[in-house]
Parts: C-alpha cells; structure tokens; sequence
C-alpha cells in the first residue's frame, strides 16, 4: 500500500531531521540499502574489465588463442555497461531510493497536467450540454 503524499511529505522531513542533526549516523543507516548494493555492483563490473584486459591480452599474446581475445573483449564490453548503468542508478547520499526518486516533481507535475486538461475538457461538455 503507497503512502499518502501527506505520510511521503512528513518522512522527508524526518531524513532532513535526521540528516540535520546527526549526518554520520544517516549515512551509516543509509549505506545498506541500495547504494551500497549498486556501489558493489561498479565494484565487481571494474574488476571483471580488468580480467577482460588480461583475457585480451593473453590472446593476443597466445599465437593460437585468438578466441580468447575475443571472450575478453566481450567481457571487457559487458562489465563496461554494467559500471555505466550501475554508476546511473546509484542514489546520491540523502536522496531517496525508491524506484521513479530520480524523476523528482515530473509526476506531480504531470497529474497536475493531466487534472488542467481533464477540467477543461469537462467544462466543455459542460458547456455544449447547456
């Protein structure tokens, strides 16, 4: 069940509390939650680019290994991507880490769109009925 954009407003301001009064302690709290799992997951993606570079390395060096240079370049490409998008999606320290934090208002700002056009689209079926 969501929380009320009341119970959504009163735990922002209990973090800002929290992060006012005591930032050590909030930063431990926050630390195993997402962003260390994401800050993990650059971790093992820039280890497993280093093991790529010794596989491309290996098979370039290997007169009959050429496939392994291949598997390392691949290797190399998909830890690569997993840094980058890993890297994306981290929370910043005290920014919340639900799933759609990072749109910020967009979604409030879009229903407050979304309520304008339905308005004035019932006005007007107002008005042709009369």
């Amino acid at each position: 069940m969501p929380l009320s954009e009341h119970e959504q407003r009163m735990l922002e301001q209990m973090e800002r509390a929290l992060y006012a009064e005591d930032p050590k302690f909030a930063t431990a709290l926050e630390g195993s939650g997402l962003r260390t799992y994401t800050r993990r997951r650059v971790y093992q993606a820039v280890a497993g680019f280093l093991v790529g570079i010794a596989l491309l390395m290996t098979g370039m060096v290997a007169p009959n290994l050429l496939w392994i240079s291949v598997v390392g370049f691949l290797v190399m490409l998909g830890c690569a991507v997993l840094a980058v998008t890993g890297w994306r999606k981290a929370p910043k320290p005290g920014e919340q880490a639900a799933p759609g934090a990072a749109r910020g208002g967009q979604g409030r700002q879009r229903r407050s769109v979304m309520n304008r056009i339905e308005d004035r689209w019932q006005r007007r079926r107002d008005e042709q009925g009369q």
